[in-house]
């Protein structure tokens, strides 16, 4: 009877807190994400499947001490290193954070467009409904009601992996393909490279962090629920990445295999999935698209205006009002507002501002990773929750690849 009554403690601590670490991960598999994992399961079917292993252990890394400094510290990451380096520093970061952020929220309106374009509904429409959807979830809720949506939003992924099914892969393939590493010769292929970059390199992104940690902040994570929080940091990374696996399967069973090898964006994926896997797919992985789109465009902005607001010293949180937090609704609403109306601007070059915020995105990372491992091993900021000697070479080293990716991607972007 004790045993019971422990499990369902726990049990009811993890979903007091479950919500940052899960909601985060789950929205990195936004329109660009999607548009990546289908790529790579087009161009190279099941071969890059293994890159799944090592970027859910990343993410679980990277994210953990983002969670940990939340719940220690009680202050979100922009507001830690504007007192740990300075203004100055912090006032340049937040200029770039903001650049890459508002090419990946147009990036998230473009994945709105295209998956209501699917089901003959005009961007003209679709959009702007969107935006003020988008809008007024936030400005009128508050942060639990948000959070709930949010939630929900994350377990519609469930969709992909539906796709995946009725995809018919070949299961046996798929999965040794997972825990089997490609041969040297593949490396040689340059594009196999860059494709391998890309599919890790989308996982990790700057405004994660700051979402996350200031997420938890605002939630009241205390240091007695830690081992809950880092449960949920842990269960959203592992069901985001089996999402990305089916997306890949999905596309490798179907686009890869008929011959389709390259795709513009994940709505071009889901409308070439249609005669190849049937209707239901189709639609639901257009209606995932859909999702995605949406919960990302909600998210990022949302992001940006606690990173500036904390950067800045001003007032935020979805609790507080519009009164109480003006700048924090009004730059959340301008974000939203700018990001829609782009999309619209016809013959705007959608594919440059994308690339152009991979790069922004690319470099902003390493700097970002920096600051984290720096804070987290602060003894007089977090006392005994430093990281472990073990835990640091894991962090360094996944750091290290992550800005090795990323430096490679940045020049990849800036010659190609």
């Amino acid at each position: 009877m004790t045993f019971w009554r422990q499990w369902r403690t726990r049990i009811f601590l993890f979903l007091a807190v479950l919500g940052p670490g899960f909601i985060t991960a789950n929205v990195d598999n936004d329109s660009g994400g999607i548009l990546t994992y289908s790529q790579a399961g087009a161009q190279y079917g099941y071969t890059l499947l293994w890159t799944m292993i090592p970027i859910t252990l990343a993410l679980i890394v990277v994210q953990e001490m983002c969670a940990r400094m939340g719940v220690v510290t009680g202050k979100g990451l922009s507001d830690l290193i504007r007192e740990e380096f300075g203004l100055r520093i912090t006032f340049g970061m937040m200029i770039l954070l903001v650049l890459v952020n508002f090419g990946n929220v147009v990036t998230e309106f473009i994945g709105i467009a295209g998956s209501m374009q699917l089901f003959h509904i005009s961007k003209y429409l679709s959009v702007p409904i969107c935006a003020v959807i988008v809008w007024a979830l936030v400005v009128k809720g508050d942060y639990k009601s948000v959070e709930k949506v949010f939630l929900a939003a994350s377990v519609f992924y469930i969709a992909y992996i539906v796709t995946g099914v009725l995809s018919g892969p070949d299961w046996h393939l798929a999965l040794t393909e997972t825990v089997k590493m490609p041969p040297v010769s593949a490396w040689k292929d340059k594009t196999y490279l860059y494709m391998t970059l890309g599919v890790i390199g989308t996982t990790i992104t700057p405004w994660m962090q700051f979402y996350l940690q200031s997420s938890i902040v605002e939630k009241g994570v205390t240091i007695k629920q830690y081992k809950a929080s880092r449960l949920d940091v842990i269960v959203g990374s592992v069901f985001t990445d089996i999402v990305a696996w089916f997306i890949v399967v999905a596309c490798a069973a179907t686009l890869y295999t008929h011959g389709i090898r390259n795709i513009s964006d994940a709505s071009v994926a889901a409308e070439a999935m249609k005669p190849l896997a049937g209707q239901y797919a189709f639609i639901l992985f257009a209606a995932g698209l859909f999702n995605a789109s949406l919960f990302a465009a909600s998210i990022l902005p949302l992001s940006t205006a606690y990173t500036v607001c904390e950067g800045l010293g001003f007032e935020h949180g979805v609790d507080k009002s519009f009164g109480e937090a003006p700048f924090f609704y009004w730059f959340y609403t301008l974000l939203i507002v700018l990001g829609a109306a782009t999309v619209l601007i016809p013959n705007f070059p959608m594919y440059q501002v994308a690339v152009l915020s991979q790069v922004l995105n690319g470099v902003l990372l390493p700097l970002i990773m920096i600051f984290m491992l720096r804070l987290i091993n602060k003894h007089e900021l977090m006392g005994k929750y430093t990281n472990s000697r073990w835990f640091n070479v894991v962090a360094w080293g996944t750091a290290g690849i992550v800005i090795a990716m990323s430096l490679v991607l940045v020049w990849n972007q800036l010659v190609g």
